[in-house]
């Protein structure tokens, strides 16, 4: 009764701070900074999406490809952001977006594509992303499957599909620099949420394989030692798992909360719902692997015989 209350007391308060940080754009003063407008190579200028916070850190990356007038943007930002809109517009002297690839569903990434279509081109053009199944996205997308690829002047961008942080989630490799647009699989600092930890853990094993010399990621700054980066990725998440299974080594019967509060003791408030959907997504794996047993709503208990 006492574990339940615990639960719902902390969950509640999960659930407001979410809220908040997702409705109040903040900047997060121990970030790296980052600029706003940035020509990161002859190929690639990185437009910050004005979007501040503890889920969006600096603020969404959205980039601008292509050596020539023709240019594709590489994610929209979130809705209603007049700032973004603004600077992407003044960012695009002498030149245009003829394509947008979306690199999967949430709304820091794809909100704003119909500003970018009424405030900064003026028209509709292509959209390229990877299918939500189950969901109707409307009509402006074309639906694409790993490695299609997008071409303008200079610049060729394939679809790597990497599920886990989302099911529709796509990487983008572009073939001139030898680097991966990772979106939010991989981030420029922290780690990321996902929504399946079998698929993610594969799809940070891709990308590792593609060996990229460079990762821009869809939140953050660039990374420019990506073996190094998605090794700590992979390493990290393994680590939660040990750290799980060691909070739960007792027998004592946890809740989800009650874990997540003891393994992320030291994570801001405002980020804990995520926290508590991590490890929620680790216990459905130990629970498949025969470690963990699920005794009752949110309430978890370790299995003697996996100390064998």
């Amino acid at each position: 009764m006492f574990a339940y209350a615990r639960f719902f007391r902390d969950y509640v308060r999960a659930i407001g701070n979410y809220w908040f940080a997702s409705t109040v754009h903040k900047a997060m003063p121990t970030l790296t900074p980052i600029e706003p407008f940035t020509k990161i190579t002859p190929l690639v200028t990185r437009v910050l999406g004005q979007n501040p916070g503890p889920f969006t850190l600096q603020g969404t990356n959205t980039y601008l490809v292509g050596s020539g007038e023709e240019k594709i943007l590489i994610d929209a930002g979130e809705p209603n952001i007049e700032a973004y809109t603004n600077l992407l517009g003044s960012t695009l002297t002498g030149s245009r977006i003829v394509a947008v690839i979306i690199t999967h569903w949430h709304h820091d990434h794809v909100g704003g594509l119909n500003d970018v279509f009424t405030k900064v081109i003026g028209s509709k053009v292509p959209v390229y992303k990877i299918k939500r199944e189950g969901f109707n996205e409307g009509s402006d997308i074309q639906f694409v499957e790993d490695g299609h690829e997008v071409t303008v002047p200079g610049a060729t961008v394939r679809f790597v599909a990497t599920p886990g942080h989302t099911a529709d989630h796509a990487s983008l490799w572009l073939e001139e620099e030898k680097a991966i647009f990772a979106g939010d699989c991989i981030l420029g600092e922290g780690t990321s949420v996902f929504e399946c930890l079998h698929e993610y853990m594969k799809s940070l094993e891709k990308l590792k394989g593609l060996n990229p010399e460079v990762i821009y990621p869809g939140h953050g700054p660039v990374v420019s030692d990506p073996f190094a980066k998605i090794t700590e990725y992979i390493t990290h998440r393994m680590k939660r798992e040990t750290e799980i299974i060691e909070f739960m080594s007792s027998g004592e019967e946890r809740t989800s909360m009650d874990i997540t509060n003891a393994v992320y003791s030291n994570t801001p408030a405002s980020v804990m719902i995520a926290a508590l959907n991590n490890v929620r997504l680790h216990l459905n794996k130990l629970v498949k692997d025969g470690k963990v047993e699920k005794t009752g709503f949110e309430m978890y208990r370790f299995m003697p015989t996996s100390k064998q």
